[in-house]
């Protein structure tokens, strides 16, 4: 039997797609546990893939890894060594492989590739160089993304208040936070640079619960987009049957890794370009833009405002993705289709709102919260805190002196970040020195000044040499 050619999706396949979105957005909202991950694919069938893509990717795999035994293949592929055995057999039927020793256990079976093979698997990768895990269908990764949605969470006041024990913020702003936590809006936060809007955001992560399925790659059209990321997608501990088993009746899918919730953050470097998939030429498969890899968690647009492109231009990239919580994206043969946008998308700006866009994009902006300068109180706690943790002394005396004569002197709001800033040069002045740091009147005005880029006075500057 000749492998079949990938062909375009046909209709029915397309309706498959979004009738998986429609669904699983009907469906309940309940978390996906390490229980009801997919099943392990079989047979070939199961795994939703056309029989030439796995064919031609486990013939890839031998050639360009040198992997000959079924074990190995298994492991690499992600796949049972049961339903790889059973492919084998078709591709030893097409004389594509042989068999190269076969021992006593089952699974103990090591193959080659033949002539016919190579070339196959040369001719294969031409096409793309993809020889990485078996991908997932498009379908199955819509359907799982709404399964294990990210809005399905809620966040009470108690779980905000246990997460942000450390954190020092206004009541209001926590509340703000909290409440947004329950929408499926998106939340601006905007403020005065240093006032801990990144942070902030990076503190509501940890408000993100479950566990989440993670596929290594999608397949659309034939094509392979590769999704799982380690610098975003976090493994969490596997404690399924290895997949390499013969026997794969109680494995769930080594195709899907288990994650926690993502929180994926793109600052001033983001483009629109960057929000469409990027195309390896000389690799000849796609990587999932950052949104897409940001899928049931949380997706942060730092510093609004300092992109190449204007704000509204990127903003009104999101107005279909924010309202219809889907995105559309486009192969390198036109191709469309679409995603999930399961994401709670955060934007942090040093501009007013105004600013950033008019009147009818900010009302789809569920949330536009002020982060500014903390109070007096709060500001003292964070210097001690800061204190303790660098080993420096503080007392009452130098907190004055920071706050009635060099804030209110020099009309500088309490800004969270800076008695970090400032503690944190006192002590690289003293390692200069060799000498345990101080916070000290004169140590606190050398620090601001030069943190603040204002002139020192010559008799303090002068005081600080003779000290030194």
């Amino acid at each position: 039997m000749a492998l079949r050619v990938i062909s375009s999706p046909t209709p029915s396949e397309s309706l498959a797609v979004d009738h998986a979105f429609e669904q699983a957005s009907h469906g309940s909202n309940q978390h996906v546990e390490v229980s009801d991950l997919p099943a392990a694919p079989r047979t070939v069938e199961e795994t939703g893939l056309p029989l030439l893509l796995i064919s031609e990717l486990a013939l890839k795999v031998m050639h360009q890894h040198g992997l000959t035994h079924l074990h190995e293949l298994s492991v690499h592929l992600k796949l049972s060594a049961a339903l790889i055995d059973n492919l084998f057999m078709h591709l030893r039927k097409e004389a594509l492989i042989d068999v190269r020793r076969r021992g006593t256990l089952d699974g103990d079976v090591q193959y080659q590739l033949t002539l016919a093979g190579r070339n196959r698997a040369a001719e294969a990768l031409t096409r793309n160089l993809y020889s990485g895990p078996a991908p997932v269908p498009l379908a199955a990764y819509a359907a799982r993304v709404e399964a294990q949605s990210v809005s399905s969470m809620g966040v009470t006041r108690r779980e905000l208040e246990q997460v942000f024990a450390n954190v020092v913020v206004r009541p209001e702003v926590r509340d703000q936070l909290g409440a947004a936590m329950n929408s499926r809006r998106a939340i601006l936060l905007y403020g005065p640079p240093g006032a801990g809007k990144t942070y902030l955001c990076e503190q509501m992560a940890r408000l993100l619960t479950g566990h989440i399925a993670v596929p290594h790659a999608i397949e659309v059209d034939g094509e392979i987009i590769r999704v799982f990321d380690p610098l975003v997608h976090h493994e969490v501990p596997a404690t399924d049957v290895p997949c390499h088993t013969i026997d794969s009746r109680s494995r769930t899918d080594a195709r899907w890794v288990l994650c926690e919730r993502p929180m994926v953050m793109a600052g001033g470097e983001l483009t629109l370009d960057m929000l469409d998939l990027v195309y390896d030429a000389r690799a000849g498969y796609y990587q999932a833009p950052p949104h897409f890899k940001a899928n049931n968690g949380i997706f942060l647009v730092d510093d609004l405002g300092r992109q190449l492109v204007t704000p509204r231009q990127l903003l009104n990239r999101w107005i279909l993705p924010m309202e219809h919580r889907h995105d559309y994206l486009m192969l390198r043969n036109g191709s469309k289709f679409r995603i999930p946008f399961d994401t709670m998308l955060f934007f942090s700006t040093n501009m007013q709102p105004s600013e950033v866009a008019d009147e009818a994009f900010l009302r789809r902006i569920g949330y536009k919260i002020f982060v500014g300068e903390v109070a007096v109180d709060d500001y003292r706690r964070i210097l001690r805190e800061v204190c303790d943790e660098y080993k420096v002394p503080c007392d009452e005396e130098v907190f004055d002196i920071l706050v009635e004569g060099l804030h209110e002197q020099h009309g500088r709001p309490l800004l969270a970040c800076i008695p970090r800033d400032l503690v944190g040069q006192i002590v690289d002045y003293a390692a200069y020195h060799g000498r345990e740091p101080e916070l000290t009147p004169d140590m606190l005005h050398w620090a601001w000044h030069n943190y603040f880029a204002t002139q020192l006075a010559p008799a303090a500057a002068a005081n600080m040499e003779r000290t030194s």
